[in-house]
């Protein structure tokens, strides 16, 4: 069972978006951007992320910033929405000392690069500390980092590998995915309560709302995707998030 988000870009600048860029504003209405949710049981109970984008032709592919998976990169940074950047927004009510679910304000901020760097944020309220960077989410000890798992990791072809013995490409080898498709996916590690009505949590925070978004840079314009959008866009209104259903 998964949860599936088909993810939608930003009208408020699209129009001279596809100017800066010198594609359609139909082109960019076409880039196809779609998140699935699923539970993990195994071997521990996590939330993955896969994020599939596919953009419809040669000439935003050549324009889009989609770094390559690089192992060493993997690790906590910030301001990666300064780039291509992968997000997710949870919240939902907070399990208190005697384990009563409480409504809360406060949210966690997912934020991932293909390149393999990542950065979790924990808000009490909307956008609030407005410190930039925002204040790391840490673990149930308070003391380390929360952090993610990157799932399915590319597998990175060498240039000899890519080319047969004349020299030529070897087209035994098969892509990864078909021309202009990306994906990646992630784990964000849960604690499965023991009252079944109350599913799973993050830290002390009982899923309810999820918002997976994303932020797709080519050449120096970014395009703001996401299930729908307030305008100006802005991802940390929950107002517009989704009802967590796995």
């Amino acid at each position: 069972m998964n949860q599936t988000f088909d993810l939608y870009i930003a009208n408020e600048t699209i129009a001279s978006d596809a100017q800066q860029l010198g594609v359609a504003i139909d082109d960019l209405k076409r880039i196809c951007v779609q998140v699935s949710s699923n539970i993990i049981q195994y071997p521990e109970v996590c939330l993955q992320l896969t994020y599939h984008i596919t953009l419809p032709n040669q000439m935003l592919a050549d324009k889009l910033d989609w770094p390559m998976w690089q192992p060493e990169q993997v690790g906590f940074s910030d301001y990666l929405w300064e780039e291509t950047c992968l997000e997710c927004f949870i919240t939902g009510r907070t399990i208190n000392s005697h384990t009563v679910p409480e409504y809360t304000t406060s949210y966690v901020e997912i934020n991932a690069n293909p390149d393999g760097r990542y950065a979790l944020y924990q808000f009490q309220s909307y956008r609030n500390p407005a410190t930039l960077p925002p204040t790391p989410l840490y673990q149930d000890d308070g003391h380390k980092r929360a952090s993610i798992e990157w799932a399915n990791k590319p597998k990175q072809q060498s240039a000899s590998a890519r080319m047969n013995l004349l020299g030529q490409p070897n087209t035994l080898i098969k892509p990864e995915l078909k021309p202009n498709n990306y994906e990646r996916s992630f784990n964000i590690p849960l604690t499965r309560l023991s009252d079944s009505h109350l599913k799973y949590a993050i830290n002390n925070t009982i899923i309810e709302q999820i918002h997976p978004c994303v932020i797709l840079w080519l050449d120096k314009t970014p395009l703001y995707f996401a299930t729908s959008h307030t305008s100006p866009p802005d991802f940390h209104n929950r107002q517009y998030w989704s009802r967590f259903e796995l």
